[in-house]
């Protein structure tokens, strides 16, 4: 059920006070808030103190746009409510939704703390567990949505398909080259981009879709007390590669990784979807489609990361910029249809060339 928020609407640290004693049946006076980091997002997030504990606040305008490139749809709380209902009812942990409004803008939501993944990471925790408890959980989430779709969940009436690859690719031959002064493709460099670009696209819209986080990553997954993770930002969820949220994970560019370890964590994606009774896939195959999918995935990053800094004024992910790039030119030198790809981004964006 939806709750009722005071009017009238706004971000104040009095009106989330407001929501908060609204939906814990507390009094104003008695909630303190503190806003919390939104990194690149269109939400804001506010932690509410009240004499039952702490909640969490996401407020998102309901008629603000997606935080990732897309085709449209639902704006506001409502996607995010709607996959989280989703995920909860296949078991995947998230945090428990106490009141919210599409009308409003805001979700009340249980307060998992600050302890994500990176910063187990960042703070020396070993790795290796915590990636194959991440990769187990990504796994289950595929296999049980696989077993039991819900149509009339948003995240199952979108997809990954040729337009939208498309597009996230051309995010950066727009915005990344003019970070190095740039003046942009040739129309011949442009006709041998938009082919390979084009073949890339409709590879990976062909590949079997199923449900996709879209962003499983290591600011994305909270530790919890006891070591048990939950996961968060889903809402713009979709139909997509079973590649790809294994790449977002693997091939973060928050928390560079060795090609070593990789290829260690990919082959227990594969062991535990079997074992959970999802299917045996082939690992050359699975591999290949690996790479591409980082080729995509990776060079839209870095593309987005630039555009944050010229056009939302946030330049903090820009240090993440090389670690984009470098899984971009290591997939390469395993994908000799691409070459051609490499050679023309490379006279423009050089970190992308064999050997640097």
């Amino acid at each position: 059920m939806q709750a009722v928020s005071p009017e009238p609407r706004t971000k104040s640290a009095r009106w989330i006070a407001e929501v908060v004693a609204a939906a814990t049946g507390t009094a104003t006076e008695d909630v303190a808030v503190e806003r919390r980091p939104g990194h690149a997002s269109v939400r804001s997030y506010w932690r509410a103190r009240h004499p039952g504990g702490t909640v969490m606040v996401m407020f998102v305008s309901p008629d603000a746009p997606s935080d990732e490139i897309g085709k449209g749809g639902p704006t506001g709380p409502a996607p995010f409510v709607a996959v989280l209902r989703y995920l909860e009812g296949i078991g995947v942990r998230v945090p428990e939704l106490r009141a919210w409004s599409q009308a409003d803008g805001f979700a009340v939501l249980e307060d998992l703390g600050d302890d994500m993944m990176v910063t187990r990471l960042e703070t020396g925790a070993a790795r290796e567990p915590l990636y194959r408890a991440a990769i187990s959980q990504l796994a289950a989430m595929r296999v049980r949505a696989a077993a039991a779709p819900d149509p009339a969940c948003v995240a199952f009436q979108r997809r990954y398909d040729e337009d939208l690859y498309s597009w996230e690719l051309e995010h950066f031959v727009e915005w990344m080259p003019a970070t190095l002064g740039d003046p942009g493709l040739s129309p011949a460099e442009r006709r041998v981009v938009d082919r390979c670009f084009g073949d890339l696209a409709a590879r990976l819209a062909a590949e079997p879709e199923g449900l996709t986080h879209r962003d499983y990553q290591s600011r994305n997954i909270m530790v919890l007390p006891g070591g048990a993770l939950a996961v968060i930002d889903f809402q713009d969820a979709l139909l997509g590669p079973r590649a790809y949220d294994l790449v977002s994970l693997l091939r973060d560019s928050y928390v560079p990784l060795e090609r070593d370890f990789i290829v260690q964590m990919v082959r227990h994606y594969l062991d535990k979807t079997a074992a959970l009774g999802g299917p045996e896939l082939d690992p050359a195959q699975f591999a290949e489609i690996f790479d591409l999918v980082t080729v995509q995935r990776k060079l839209k990053d870095a593309g987005r990361f630039v555009y944050l800094d010229r056009v939302k004024g946030n330049p903090d992910f820009l240090r993440f910029v090389p670690a984009a790039l470098g899984y971009v030119r290591d997939a390469f030198g395993r994908l000799p249809e691409l070459r051609a790809l490499q050679d023309v981004l490379t006279r423009h964006v050089p970190e992308l060339g064999p050997g640097t």
